[in-house]
């Protein structure tokens, strides 16, 4: 074991576990606790390995367990605290205690992300906006003058995606690499990945594999994450630091993620065709000429996967549905990106949510119209297009990109791009004749019910923020209807113009690196306005998400 984890358990052997200390706020007690659980539906989550041979089924299960670890590692990027609590709440076995851990493990710490970071354990205090990327007695504005006032290469290194910011022996702060401060944990995947390797007989994979475990010791992930864009094999491994919402202080540091999963050949052939639209996509974009990129990436890969394993920053409340990495702005010039559809969640995610929601939320002559085959096309144009648009740009003649200048605004407004320029694209791909023009109302009514699953992450999850102002700027354009009963519907032609206006709105504040402008919208339109709220609240017994219960995973480790 090591030495960290024992210091952690002798501290909570010591006295008072810590979510007792100080005074007790009024926290769930088990039934209220069980009611918020009851908001994931529980799926189980089975995948058919039977196409894969003995030895790919092997190495899947050690890519399993190396994601076991990084699910590990990530409760200690969220909170110092959490490997503390979560330990002592293994040791509680009352009722209330168990609800507490079992709800713990659902948002990997004790803040609920659906009831905007309410903390569920008593003295816990709020959730650290800073997670545990800086120390915890810092303040923002202290870290950011202290970026501000180091040499090009420190500030590199210190606002990259792959440093903690920690006190120094003198005080000041200093960065800290992954590789040393996750030295152990990491030490452990890459000997998992390096197992997976041996075992595959797929070159591209056990390419990736290697590099990723090397990575993990020299803190440069550029060679394994285009070996990842490489990779061309059934079995689709993502694991390691990518996402950098949980930064919400600047949005630079990454979170620790793994999805193991499964290839759909079949469906990624029939989607593959999309990839070669990007460019004339990109080319029509409704902005100033000046901010398209003339020259994509010019490998976009389309990967339909169904998911086996998924930890740390990928499974945490709201589980995700598809996702466009590498996030590297280097890796994107260079190579592109590529997109990854999680097809069995999406499946889950239509059948227990979305459905339910589209008999309560749509005008009844619209309900018929709600179906999986457009809910599933705009998530896949929702992470096409978060490869399009502005992405490195120039500031006062400063080279950076949108999301070192857009900070914590970052992930709010792309999200939003993102969805809103994804079904602009749709729109263009019906109109250009690529796609079929008579699943128009079905895309933008699908759409409309989509919007209220997405409204019920709560406003302190990013793509609930991108979608309160996408409806709020659909009600400001009447392109909203809402009858008499209360339910929704749209003006498709009205739709169409604010989807154009808000890509455009959207993607200028981007090219223009506008904080104050970013700033300024987001305080205005992310809001949940009282009509949504009405609605919002007659969702109250349809689940909010799914919970998957990873069976498959669990059996091939087991064996």
């Amino acid at each position: 074991m090591h030495k960290s984890r024992l210091l952690m358990i002798a501290a909570c052997l010591a006295g008072l576990p810590l979510y007792m200390a100080g005074a007790a706020a009024a926290t769930p007690g088990a039934a209220e606790l069980h009611t918020m659980a009851a908001r994931f539906a529980p799926v189980d989550i089975r995948v058919d390995l039977g196409d894969l041979p003995a030895n790919e089924r092997q190495a899947l299960a050690a890519m399993i367990r190396a994601g076991q670890i990084i699910d590990a590692l990530y409760l200690r990027q969220v909170s110092p605290r959490n490997e503390a609590l979560l330990l002592e709440l293994l040791q509680d076995r009352t009722p209330l205690g168990q609800a507490r851990l079992d709800y713990f493990l659902v948002n990997k710490g004790p803040w609920s992300e659906l009831d905007l970071n309410r903390a569920f354990l008593p003295g816990v205090g709020e959730r650290p906006a800073q997670a545990n990327f800086y120390p915890a007695d810092a303040t923002r504005a202290e870290v950011e003058a202290w970026l501000n006032g180091l040499a090009p290469a420190e500030h590199a290194a210190a606002a990259g995606f792959f440093t903690v910011i920690r006190r120094g022996p003198g005080g000041g702060f200093i960065a800290v690499p992954y590789s040393l401060a996750y030295q152990n944990e990491l030490a452990e995947a890459a000997r998992d990945l390096r197992e997976a390797a041996a075992l595959t007989a797929q070159p591209t994979l056990r390419a990736f594999l290697e590099k990723r475990a090397a990575a993990f010791a020299s803190n440069d992930y550029f060679d394994s994450d285009m070996a990842w864009m490489d990779m061309d094999a059934s079995i689709e491994p993502t694991i390691g630091p990518y996402e950098v919402y949980q930064d919400q202080w600047f949005n630079y540091k990454a979170a620790f993620e793994a999805f193991i999963t499964v290839r759909d050949a079949a469906e990624s052939a029939r989607l593959a065709h999309f990839s070669s639209e990007l460019q004339d996509l990109e080319d029509h974009l409704p902005i100033d000429p000046q901010y398209r990129n003339p020259k994509l990436g010019g490998y976009a890969p389309i990967r339909v996967v169904n998911v086996v394993y998924n930890g740390g920053d990928g499974n945490h409340a709201t589980q995700t549905a598809a996702f466009n990495l590498p996030n590297d702005e280097r890796v994107v010039a260079a190579k592109g990106s590529k997109r990854v559809l999680l097809k069995n969640f999406q499946r889950a995610k239509y059948e227990q949510v979305l459905v339910p929601i589209s008999r309560r939320v749509l005008a009844p002559a619209d309900r018929k119209q709600v179906a999986f085959e457009p809910f599933f096309t705009h998530i896949l144009m929702h992470e096409l297009m978060h490869g399009l648009g502005p992405q490195a740009i120039t500031v006062n003649g400063r080279a950076t990109t949108v999301r070192q200048e857009l900070k914590e605004l970052n992930g709010t407004l792309e999200e939003a791009k993102a969805d809103v320029a994804g079904l602009w694209a749709l729109q263009y791909l019906m109109d250009k004749g690529v796609l079929d023009k008579r699943q128009e109302r079905a895309t933008y009514t699908t759409f409309l019910a989509s919007a209220f699953r997405t409204l019920r992450f709560g406003l302190t999850e990013a793509h609930a923020r991108g979608m309160a102002l996408q409806v709020n700027n659909l009600l400001d354009h009447g392109a909203i209807r809402i009858a008499k009963d209360g339910t929704f519907s749209l003006d498709i032609p009205r739709a169409k113009q604010a989807v154009t206006d808000l890509t455009h709105q959207i993607m200028t504040l981007q090219a223009h690196g506008d904080y104050a402008g970013a700033r300024a919208l987001t305080e205005k339109m992310v809001v949940i306005r009282p009509q949504l709220r009405r609605m919002l609240d007659k969702l109250k017994d349809v689940p909010v998400d799914i919970a998957p219960r990873l069976v498959t995973a669990a059996e091939l480790t087991q064996q």
